[in-house]
């Protein structure tokens, strides 16, 4: 079971997260998303539990607890919708002349 956690603190790792969420259940993966061209943490990871049973454990556990001075939000991660790449929105004046 995929978990979203967001709300973290700029100074939590992945391996941070790893150890956290192991006192639920079996840890599959942990990662922290961080900026690409900055490195720097975007304040929200993903953590993969072996099973269903885990996550929902970890869900109760987490969710709202504050962790390194953040109260985290922990939910079931839903799948990602998959969007356009590019183009900048808003038209940016490429051929867009009313």
């Amino acid at each position: 079971m995929k978990l979203y956690v967001g709300n973290l603190s700029f100074q939590t790792s992945s391996l941070d997260l790893e150890d956290l969420f192991s006192s639920a259940g079996t840890v599959e993966s942990a990662s922290v998303i961080e900026d690409r061209e900055t490195g720097r943490s975007r304040g929200f990871g993903f953590v993969e539990m072996a099973n269903a049973e885990d996550g929902k454990k970890a869900i109760e556990e987490f969710d709202g607890k504050e962790v390194q001075g953040r109260t985290i939000k922990v939910n079931e991660a839903k799948p990602r919708e998959d969007r356009p790449r590019g183009g900048g929105g808003y038209g940016g004046g490429r051929g867009n002349r009313w």
